[in-house]
C-alpha cells in the first residue's frame, strides 16, 4: 500500500456505476487521520476498451496517471476533440485548423509525404466528414472500435505506425493521455465538445469558463507526472494477459516527465502468493452514501 494521500480526480465509478475508484475517493494510507504523506490527484481508467476487452480485440488497456494535488485538468464527464503526435511533429500542428493542413505539417515535420502518415481514428459516425477529408488529403487512416489513450500513444513510437491521432473521444481520456505524452516529448491538444447543456453549465460549476480554449498537454496534466499502462489484450504497444496454470503474465509500460524514462516491464503473477488479505477494509474510507450533483 502506497504512503500517499490520493485523490482520484478521473474515475470509472460514476460512469460505469463501479463501486469504487469514484471522483472525490481518497485512497493509499496517507489519507487516514494523524497521517503525514504526499498528496497527489489520480486519474484511472481501469479497464480503456470494455468493449475491446469483451470481444478480445487489440488495444484494451489498463491505465494509471499521478501527479501532485491539483495538476490534473478536472476534466468533466464529455467530449473532447483531440489531436495527438510524437516528438517528431511536436509545435507543427493546430487543432483549430483544418486536417488537410496539420497533415501537412505534420509530414513536412517529418520530412516525409502525406501519403506516407497513417491516421488513427475512432470509428464512429460523427467522424465520418474527417475520415473523408483525410482519404481525400491521400493518408492512410486506422480505424478503431474504441481506446483513444492507447491511440495517443501509440502515435509515440515508430513501431506501432500511427503518426497522428485525430477525432473526438472522451475528456478524461485526453487528460491520461496528455500524461503520458509529457512522458516522452509528444503533444496533445484538446477542445472540449459539449452534448448538452447540462454538461456545459457541469462544466462551469467545475471552474471552466472558458468553453472554446485550446487545451494543451501541459495544461492538461501539469508538473511533473507519472503515468503507467498494462495491457489487457494485445496490442500495438503492449501484450495482452496471458494465462498459465495458476498465474498470468502481465506486459506494461511506465513513465515518468521529470527524466523522460520509459520502461517495459514483464511481469510473472503466482495466484497462489498472493497476499491473503482484504486491504480494501482498511485503506480506503467509507464511500458518501450519495454524491453530488457535480458528480
Amino acid at each position: 500500500v502506497l504512503d500517499i494521500d490520493g485523490t482520484v480526480v478521473i474515475g470509472e465509478g460514476e460512469r460505469d456505476e463501479a463501486p469504487m475508484l469514484y471522483i472525490g475517493e481518497q485512497v493509499g494510507a496517507g489519507w487516514r487521520e494523524g497521517q503525514s504523506a504526499p498528496k497527489v490527484d489520480i486519474a484511472v481508467d481501469p479497464l480503456e476498451g470494455t468493449n475491446l476487452c469483451a470481444t478480445g480485440a487489440p488495444d484494451s488497456i489498463a491505465v494509471i496517471a499521478v501527479a501532485d494535488d491539483g495538476q490534473f485538468l478536472n476534466a468533466p464527464d464529455t467530449y473532447m476533440k483531440k489531436l495527438a503526435v510524437g516528438p517528431e511533429a511536436k509545435g507543427a500542428i493546430d487543432i483549430r485548423r483544418s486536417p488537410t493542413w496539420n497533415l501537412s505539417a505534420i509530414a513536412e515535420a517529418k520530412r516525409c509525404d502525406v501519403e506516407d502518415l497513417t491516421v488513427i481514428i475512432l470509428e464512429r459516425d460523427r467522424h465520418n466528414a474527417l475520415i473523408d477529408e483525410v482519404r481525400k488529403a491521400g493518408a492512410r487512416i486506422r480505424l478503431i472500435g474504441d481506446g483513444d489513450v492507447a491511440a495517443a500513444i501509440a502515435t509515440t513510437n515508430a513501431k506501432t505506425g500511427i503518426d497522428v491521432l485525430m477525432g473526438t473521444g472522451g475528456a478524461p481520456e485526453g487528460v491520461l493521455a496528455a500524461a503520458a505524452l509529457r512522458c516522452v516529448g509528444g503533444e496533445l491538444q484538446g477542445v472540449l465538445q459539449y452534448r448538452s447543456e447540462d454538461e456545459r453549465l457541469r462544466a462551469e460549476r467545475m471552474g471552466i469558463k472558458d468553453h472554446e480554449r485550446v487545451y494543451r498537454a501541459d495544461e492538461l496534466a501539469q508538473g511533473q507526472v507519472m503515468f503507467a499502462a498494462t495491457g489487457v489484450t494485445e496490442g500495438s504497444l503492449l501484450r495482452g494477459v496471458h494465462f498459465f496454470g495458476g498465474g498470468a503474465t502481465t506486459h506494461s509500460v511506465v513513465m515518468r516527465s521529470k527524466s523522460g524514462t520509459v520502461r517495459f516491464i514483464e511481469a510473472q503473477h503466482h495466484f497462489d502468493r498472493k497476499p491473503d488479505y482484504d486491504w480494501m477494509t482498511w485503506v480506503r474510507p467509507q464511500r458518501p452514501a450519495s454524491k453530488s450533483s457535480d458528480k
